[in-house]
């Protein structure tokens, strides 16, 4: 991304928190009691970078207009707000600029998109199926709530659960709904959907409908995205199933404890819900989960974390070199350096950003343990919203720095560097050459 879009994005995202403060702080935003300004800060900014995290409870403390302004800002904040706008642009007649066209095919496509305007309209119309179905589905599971609960709190943990938010009007998010197979599945098929991409998405639903004749026609991007998802998703729910066999605090029963775990391995890729306690998990449950969190979901998603393809390139690039093979190669593709390259930035951003905030953390808060904390600071950074149960008693310090994790996590910490880098120097000269001894 250039300079100016990374700065462009920056700007909007931080500006959406601030406006999101201040209509929380609204007297009418909570009930019968004033919010302060930090925990104003706190929720607005978890709810734009789709995170989750909460220091107030959302049920009891937010009014209805309070909780609308929270989904308003987790479903900008999802679509990103060069989407709704350039919509915004489109409806009213008029032509986006070549500025624009760059930033979002650079957000949501892998390549040179040659109809900007047909994918916006795409990503919306593929947003509202996939809301407007979950919100129906779960209407008719809610069976048991009043009238106008049930149809806002449908709504409310539809888009939550695509924008892969982690927010719910629930007290103890869906840990009295873990029995429940209807809405655990439709909760993982939004979360699915809404983190694989929409230029996954819109390939899927060109191959359903025959104008991708065959799944190896599939792009690239779209081939890595889905084998990984898949993957982590089947691999961490068999890991968290057998560990929690094996768990005596963990006393669900044989068929929960299969749900709960399939649940937990698809939400903790950005999406927050929980079914369980964590803290009745075993230690590497929550170890599984930690890494689930990292990795995140896909780009071009409403999720955060490193990404899948990210990870992809890492094992592609490990596979090439074991092999003893100069280049890198993927179904048949070479895979550009610079590509591999990016890649492994993102990590070692990621991780530099997470060993910091966690630091920090350890410094401000003496409490607390060690797990929780590194829980907290890898939920932020992967914009997921899980917790140990901490977030609402950290200090003013640590909420900032949880903040400021959060920014970086859904904006990207690649895109805060372009941002805060001087202008490439382009010499034409090469210095000596000479070797590191590595390992």
């Amino acid at each position: 991304m250039r300079k100016s879009g990374s700065l462009f994005l920056i700007s909007t995202f931080l500006s959406a928190i601030l406006i999101g403060t201040l209509l929380l702080m609204l007297p009418f935003s909570t009930q019968g009691r004033s919010i302060s300004f930090e925990n104003a800060l706190f929720t607005s900014a978890s709810a734009v970078t789709v995170t989750g995290l909460i220091v107030v409870d959302t049920p009891s403390y937010f009014t209805f207009f309070g909780k609308l302004v929270i989904l308003i800002l987790l479903q900008f904040g999802g679509l990103g707000f060069m989407t709704v706008s350039t919509l915004i642009i489109l409806l009213v007649g008029k032509s986006i600029s070549l500025t624009d066209k760059f930033r979002i095919e650079n957000e949501f496509t892998s390549g040179s998109y040659k109809n900007i305007s047909d994918l916006v309209k795409k990503i919306f119309f593929m947003t509202i199926i996939f809301e407007a179905a979950g919100s129906m589905i779960l209407f008719f599971q809610f069976s048991e709530l009043a009238l106008k609960e049930r149809i806002f709190s449908s709504v409310f943990h539809s888009i939550s659960a695509f924008c892969n938010a982690g927010f719910s009007v629930f007290e103890n998010s869906f840990e009295s709904y873990h029995s429940r197979t209807g809405i655990n599945v439709t909760l993982m098929v939004l979360i699915i959907a809404g983190g694989i991409g929409f230029l996954v998405l819109n390939e899927i639903y060109l191959l359903a409908r025959g104008k991708i004749k065959k799944i190896s026609r599939l792009s690239l991007h779209s081939k890595l995205v889905i084998i990984t998802s898949l993957l982590l998703i089947v691999i961490g729910f068999g890991l968290i199933f057998i560990e929690e066999l094996l768990n005596k605090s963990n006393t669900l029963s044989l068929k929960n404890k299969i749900l709960t775990s399939l649940f937990q391995s698809v939400t903790a890729r950005t999406a927050g819900f929980n079914t369980i306690n964590l803290n009745l998990y075993a230690s590497a449950s929550v170890f599984i989960l930690l890494t689930l969190m990292f990795i995140g979901a896909s780009p071009g998603s409403t999720g955060g974390g490193v990404k899948t393809s990210s990870l992809g390139m890492v094992f592609a690039y490990l596979r090439s070199r074991i092999r003893n093979r100069e280049n890198i190669d993927l179904f048949y593709r070479h895979i550009p350096s610079k590509t591999i390259e990016k890649s492994f930035m993102v990590i070692f951003l990621a991780l530099s950003l997470i060993c910091l905030s966690f630091v920090l953390l350890l410094s401000f808060e003496k409490e607390f343990k060690v797990i929780e904390l590194l829980f907290e600071t890898i939920s932020a950074f992967g914009t997921v919203g899980l917790s140990m149960g901490v977030t609402a008693k950290l200090s003013l310090a640590s909420k900032i720095v949880i903040i400021i994790t959060m920014f970086i996590g859904r904006i990207g910490p690649l895109t805060i560097l372009v941002a805060l880098s001087k202008r490439e120097s382009k010499g034409d000269y090469q210095y000596p050459e000479e070797n590191i001894m590595i390992g």
